[in-house]
């Protein structure tokens, strides 16, 4: 009897503890979504059609870089150092100063 009552309690206890973990989990991905909602409502704001297509194809190929150039472009605009939109080229102007620059692979055949 007493072992089943010890069962019984490590499994309460168990189950809690896994309902705990599933609400954290759902909490941090609701933070996540929302901080997601924000940067992309700031770009919209600061970046023209043309350069916001341009990010979204560098968050492609390079995703950790891509996240990173948007977070400093957010933050520029919060600051207000940003005067107006940055349009393509400008975009471009910062992905080649930011980015790693691209390997030239060549091969030569003897």
């Amino acid at each position: 009897m007493e072992d089943d009552a010890e069962i019984q309690e490590l499994r309460r206890r168990k189950l809690s503890e896994l309902q705990r973990r599933q609400q954290e989990a759902a909490a941090q991905e609701q933070q996540r979504v929302a901080a997601d909602a924000q940067t992309q409502s700031v770009l919209r704001q600061i970046l023209t059609p043309e350069a916001r297509e341009r990010m979204a194809r560098v968050k492609i190929a390079h995703p950790e870089e891509g996240s990173a150039v948007e977070q400093q472009l957010v933050m520029l605009a919060q600051s207000g150092r940003l005067s107006n939109m940055i349009d393509d080229k400008t975009l471009q102007q910062i992905l080649a100063k930011l980015l790693p620059d691209k390997r030239e692979i060549r091969i030569r055949r003897m």
